[in-house]
């Protein structure tokens, strides 16, 4: 997703990304480096990613539902 986005010339850090597994280190290590500030996860994430995106300032929320959600790393960015 993040390669289409460039190809298409949008700023990946414009957006947030939602994926509908777990948040492994490796979706947090990519979405930091492509700028990405916020990874939504449908599932829990592991135990490295949260403390990858606590360590890159990056969002990281998980058990992510229509009403509620789980923030593990870095909440400053979500508003009620």
């Amino acid at each position: 997703m993040i390669g289409a986005l460039l190809r298409e010339g949008t700023d990946p850090a414009g957006g947030y990304l939602v994926v509908t597994s777990r948040a492994s280190y490796e979706m947090v290590q990519k979405a930091a480096t492509a700028g990405v500030a916020l990874l939504a996860a449908v599932s829990a994430p592991t135990a490295l990613a949260i403390r990858l995106a606590q360590d890159c300032g990056m969002t990281l929320v998980g058990f992510a539902r229509r009403r509620q959600h789980v923030v593990y790393a870095h909440g400053g960015r979500l508003t009620d």
